[in-house]
C-alpha cells in the first residue's frame, strides 16, 4: 500500500528535528510533529552548553564523553553563530576532590576527543589571574579547560529549519493523539492544539523522539503499556545580574559531590544551574522550587565573594532530562547516554524509540537513527550532516566579528549592538531580516522590528509572545510588562489580518 510519509517524527525537540534535517537530506519524505513549540521542553531548559561532561569520567562513562568532545568542534564549525568556544574555571576545593584527580581528568577529557581548534588545559594562579578576583581568598589554585557554550533553542529552530528547507513537513502545536500499526506500517492521528483540526496520516516508519513523554506515546501505541524506559530527571536553573566582568565560566565543586557552573549570559547576566532531582510527576509540571533556588544561591555562594540570595535571581527555568533508566541510586549517577530501541521490523512497520541523549552529541544521535532507518527502508543519500552550515552558519568559526562588521555596513542606521544581537541569533541569515535597505522595520518594543518578528513567524514557527521572547530570543530577559503587552497586540493583528486575508 502507499504511504504519506516514509518516516513521522514524533518530538520537535533537539533529538526529533535532528533527525528530521538528517533525514530529509538523505531524501527521506518526513513529517515532524511537536505537541507545543519548537524546543519548548527539555532542549530550551539545558545549561546552554555544547561539552564532554567533565564529571562524567568519574561515572566511567568514556565512550559518551569520548564522542561528546569531538563532537564539539563539528558543531561549532557548523553553527559558529550560535556555538562558541568557551573557558572553564576549576577551582581547586582542598575539601573535596584532590589536585591530582583533577589533573588526571582534564588531561583525558584534553586528549581523548580529537581537541584541534580549542586550546588545551592550563594551570592559574587563583591569587593573580582575573578570573580569581570574584572568587574567595581561599581559593588560590585553578584549572582553566576548554568547552563551547549554545544557544540551545536556535539550535532546534535552526535543524527544523533545514529540515523544512529540504522537503520536511515540520507541524507544531500539533499532538499525536494515536499510533495504530497498519500492513507493513503505521497510521498516525494529528490534531492541531490551536484550530483543533484534525487529520490521519500514514507512514512506513515512526521515530519515537518525545523525550520526557517518550514512553507516553509507547503506550499510545500499545507497544509498551505500563513500561518505564526512562528516569525522568529535573534540572533547574536561576539567571541573576552578572557577577564578574570577565568572558570565562567557572565550574564549581559541592560536597554533596555535584557540580555547578557559573556562566557568562547574554552580555549582562551569569547563569547558574543545574540541579539534579528525581521528577515523580508528569513532565509538563515542572517547575523550579525554591528548595532548589536556595541550593544553587548557595552552592555558588560558597565560591563568590559576593553573596547571592534568592531576590536577587531575574529569571528561573527547569526541565526535564529523560535518561535512559538503569537503576542507577541516585539522579546524578544516571546515563547521559543515549540508547534506540526498534520495535517491529521491515516487513510489518518499525517504530524507532529514542532514550536519552544531550544536546552535544544529538547529530551522532541523528545518524544512528538513521543507520536503523538504512535498513528498514534502504539507503538513498549517504550521510551529510558533519560538514553542511545550520542555516546563516556559513562563516568561518573565526568570523564573527568580520560578519559583525559586515552588518555595520550594510545597516549603518541601525546600532552595532543590535546587529552583534543579530548576528547572535541568525548568523548571514540576518541580512534577509535587514533587507536591501538595511532596516530593522518599524520597532515594536526595545530594539525588535517588525522584520525580525516576521522573519520569525514566517520562517521559525514563532506564534506566542514566549516563542520570541524566550526561545527564539532571549530579550524576555530585557522586556517589561508593556513590551510584552505591545509585541502580543502586534502579533494579534498580525495574526487577524493573516486569517481575513
Amino acid at each position: 500500500m502507499p504511504f504519506d510519509y516514509d518516516v513521522i517524527i514524533i518530538g520537535g525537540g533537539i533529538n526529533g528535528c535532528g533527525v528530521a534535517r538528517d533525514a530529509a537530506g538523505r531524501g527521506y519524505k518526513v513529517l515532524l510533529a511537536e505537541m507545543n513549540d519548537l524546543a519548548s521542553g527539555t532542549s530550551s531548559a539545558s545549561t546552554k552548553l555544547i561539552h564532554g561532561g567533565l564529571r562524567y569520567l568519574e561515572h566511567h562513562e568514556f565512550r559518551l564523553v569520548r564522542e561528546a568532545l569531538m563532537e564539539r568542534e563539528v558543531l561549532w564549525s557548523l553553527a559558529p553563530h550560535i556555538i562558541w568556544p568557551l573557558r572553564f574555571v576549576l577551582p581547586h576545593h582542598s575539601a573535596l576532590r584532590p589536585a591530582w584527580m583533577l589533573r588526571l581528568g582534564l588531561f583525558i577529557y584534553d586528549h581523548i576527543g580529537g581537541r584541534k581548534k580549542l586550546p588545551p588545559t592550563k594551570v592559574l594562579d587563583l591569587q593573580k589571574d582575573a578570573a580569581g578576583a570574584p572568587l574567595k581568598d581561599q581559593f588560590r589554585k585553578g584549572f582553566e579547560y576548554s568547552d563551547a557554550s549554545v544557544q540551545d533553542a536556535r539550535m532546534v529552530v535552526l535543524n527544523a529549519r533545514d529540515a523544512a528547507e529540504r522537503g520536511a513537513e515540520i507541524l507544531t502545536r500539533t499532538e499525536v493523539t494515536e499510533v495504530t500499526r497498519k500492513a507493513q506500517g503505521f497510521a498516525v492521528s494529528l490534531v492541531n492544539r490551536i484550530t483543533k483540526s484534525s487529520r490521519s496520516v500514514t507512514a512506513r516508519l515512526v521515530v519515537n523522539a518525545a523525550g520526557p513523554w517518550v514512553d507516553r506515546v509507547l503506550s499510545m501505541a500499545a507497544q509498551g503499556k505500563g513500561a518505564r524506559n526512562v528516569r525522568l530527571v529535573q534540572g533547574s536553573h536561576i539567571v541573576v545580574r552578572k557577577l564578574f566582568a570577565h568572558d570565562k565560566a567557572y565550574i564549581f565543586q559541592n560536597d554533596d559531590k555535584r557540580i555547578i557552573f557559573a556562566i557568562p549570559y547574554e552580555d549582562d547576566f551569569t547563569l547558574i544551574g543545574t540541579t539534579d532531582r528525581d521528577h515523580i510527576c508528569a513532565p509538563e509540571t515542572v517547575k523550579i522550587s525554591a528548595e532548589e533556588t536556595e541550593y544553587l544561591c548557595a552552592s555558588a555562594g560558597a565560591y563568590f565573594k559576593q553573596q547571592i540570595v534568592p531576590t536577587d535571581v531575574v529569571w528561573s527555568y527547569s526541565g526535564i532530562r529523560p535518561l535512559f533508566e538503569q537503576g542507577a541510586s541516585s539522579a546524578q549517577e544516571a546515563t547521559r547516554d543515549y540508547v534506540l530501541k526498534v520495535d517491529g521490523d521491515k516487513a510489518r512497520g518499525a517504530m524507532i524509540n529514542v532514550f536519552g541523549g544531550k544536546i552535544t552529541t544529538y547529530r551522532r544521535l541523528a545518524e544512528s537513527v538513521l543507520s536503523e532507518i538504512e535498513q528498514l527502508l534502504g539507503a538513498r543519500k549517504p550521510s551529510w550532516t558533519a560538514t553542511a552550515p545550520l542555516p546563516g552558519g556559513d562563516f568561518p568559526v573565526d568570523g564573527f566579528d568580520a560578519l559583525v562588521a559586515r552588518l555595520v555596513r550594510h545597516a549603518p542606521g541601525v546600532e552595532k549592538a543590535t546587529l552583534r544581537r543579530l548576528a547572535r541569533l541568525y548568523g548571514t541569515s540576518a541580512f534577509d531580516i535587514l533587507g536591501a535597505r538595511g532596516e530593522l522595520g518599524r520597532i515594536i518594543a526595545g530594539d525588535l522590528g517588525v522584520n525580525e518578528i516576521d522573519h520569525l513567524v514566517r520562517r521559525e514557527w514563532a506564534i506566542s509572545t514566549d516563542d520570541i521572547l524566550w526561545r527564539r530570543t532571549k530579550l524576555g530577559l530585557r522586556f517589561g510588562t508593556d513590551d510584552v503587552k505591545a509585541l502580543e497586540a502586534f502579533l494579534q493583528q498580525s495574526a487577524s489580518q493573516a486569517a481575513a486575508g
